[in-house]
């Protein structure tokens, strides 16, 4: 399976400009599978939702739709979603036929204030494309090895492909690399961590470090500090199940549940 992560600068609050930019990264992306946008995409992380949120029949959900549709791939970014009178950081993954699938981040930034502005999930989302069980999170989901823990009651996996999209600031960079790889390594899956790039409104920087793991816990992209780059990564089954099973690690296992 190709899946393609885009590390891109965003336009704070501004749907229209941020649209304008993906496309030119993604107009030549010719037979992938996956593109993965960061967290936010359409606005950059803002705790401002009251203008920029959308239900399920924006412009935002309505332009993923189309690229879908022009690259036939699924596309997968989070934004914020207005439901039930709450705000949502949602993340959608969206197919090439239209149809789409949601994960409301479950772990919001309390250090901005983002659980004064959203309402945070609480189911996991698991898609199957391509032979492949991915679950995708947000951000700073990546802090909680509980949430992602890869075993279910018969200690077989969850999951195959684990994917963060992000706003992780420069200044905690190095927490970012070091817990995806952690994270690829515990869980014997793919990781693939897309972060952005730049500066946004509140003066935060991104550096981006974006980053694809195998799960050995071994680097597979090329991606460059503070440098807007598409990535092409081929994921591999055969290598996956054979590692896992010359390695059964999930065996021994421990027994638990999220409450």
């Amino acid at each position: 399976m190709r899946i393609v992560a885009v590390q891109t600068d965003l336009h704070w609050e501004n749907r229209a400009a941020n649209f304008q930019h993906i496309q030119h990264h993604t107009d030549s992306l010719e037979n992938v599978d996956l593109i993965i946008l960061p967290e936010m995409f359409n606005s950059g992380f803002t705790m401002n939702p009251v203008p920029i949120a959308e239900d399920y029949n924006g412009p935002t959900l309505s332009w993923m739709k189309k690229l879908a549709k022009e690259k036939q791939a699924n596309i997968i970014g989070s934004i914020a979603i207005k439901r039930d009178e709450s705000f949502y950081n949602s993340l959608f993954w969206v197919e090439p036929n239209g149809q789409y699938f949601f994960y409301d981040k479950r772990h919001l930034f309390r250090m901005a204030n983002e659980h004064n502005h959203y309402k945070n999930g609480n189911d996991l989302l698991i898609v199957n494309k391509n032979g492949f069980n991915f679950c995708p999170l947000v951000c700073y989901d990546l802090r909680f090895p509980v949430w992602s823990r890869n075993i279910n009651s018969d200690f077989s996996f969850k999951y195959d492909v684990l994917i963060y999209i992000a706003n992780w600031p420069e200044a905690r960079i190095n927490a970012w690399v070091s817990l995806l790889q952690a994270r690829a390594i515990e869980n014997q899956a793919y990781v693939v961590g897309v972060n952005r790039i730049g500066i946004d409104g509140n003066d935060v920087k991104y550096c981006g470090e974006s980053r694809i793991f195998n799960p050995k816990g071994e680097r597979l992209d090329s991606f460059e500090k503070n440098k807007e780059s598409v990535q092409f990564v081929e994921l591999d089954k055969e290598f996956l199940n054979d590692f896992r099973k010359k390695f059964p690690a999930n065996l021994d296992a421990d027994s638990f549940e999220v409450i």
